[in-house]
């Protein structure tokens, strides 16, 4: 790595990951980074192909569940331009938050530091607006870099493309007073092999996801395809102001 990417990263307050564990495999051509089972279906190498792009749509949640299954296997990930995802939300859906990076706020020119993070990342994922020409040399350099670059959001020649079609939460007819189980509807598509569209429910389990309810409140089995555990947040903000409110 050069000294100038050393030193983006060292700024940031994140070193090399090469310098700061040993992944399972090595940084070799054709190098597949593991995903949680459900999601290998959807992409045409069984997991993240190191040097690929991958752009997610519609979930915060799906972003963070591409970021699992790597992170698990001893990879570092990076996160950039989503200040509402935190260490909880991303620990409640399988990162391991130890090897995980939190940029929210990249600056009015994120560029440089997107570069020097998949300079040292295996995975990056990214939320900031960027144009298209600076946006393919940021697919280059992945490329170059053997890291997997994951924007959040369309982004131009995208080798996969993955979209939470749909959110639906557990029924609470049954006198549940948690929302224990999301599931989301996800199609995928893209170049080349990718090109096929093919579609998977993904599923959290109630050991990811416990939101209390407000008794008596009518259950909302559906959510916008945007709803995560910072929108579930949210809703349990908006309804515990409601309760403390005098009648």
């Amino acid at each position: 790595m050069s000294r100038s990417a050393t030193a983006s990263l060292a700024a940031l307050g994140v070193n090399p990951a090469s310098e700061l564990t040993s992944t399972t495999t090595d940084h070799t051509t054709g190098r597949v980074l593991p995903v949680r089972g459900e999601l290998a279906g959807l992409l045409p190498w069984g997991g993240l192909r190191a040097g690929s792009t991958v752009s997610v749509g519609g979930s915060t949640s799906l972003l963070l569940a591409l970021l699992a299954g790597a992170t698990a296997d001893g990879c570092w990930a990076a996160v950039v331009g989503l200040p509402q995802v935190g260490v909880l939300a991303a620990a409640e859906l399988g990162v391991s938050v130890q090897r995980l990076a939190l940029v929210p706020r990249p600056g009015s020119d994120p560029g440089p530091v997107i570069a020097a993070l998949l300079d040292g990342i295996d995975l990056v994922a990214v939320a900031c607006p960027l144009p298209p020409s600076l946006a393919r040399r940021l697919t280059a350099r992945a490329r170059q870099r053997r890291a997997v670059l994951i924007a959040f959001g369309s982004w131009p020649s995208a080798d996969v493309e993955l979209t939470a079609e749909s959110v639906r939460w557990n029924s609470l007819d049954d006198g549940a007073e948690t929302l224990r189980h999301q599931q989301i509807s996800v199609r995928s598509g893209g170049r080349g092999s990718a090109g096929r569209p093919q579609h998977v429910l993904l599923t959290f389990g109630e050991e990811e996801i416990e939101l209390p309810l407000v008794a008596g409140e009518p259950a909302r089995s559906d959510e916008p395809a945007d709803a995560g555990p910072d929108r579930v947040d949210e809703l349990a903000a908006r309804r515990a102001t409601t309760q403390e409110q005098p009648a």
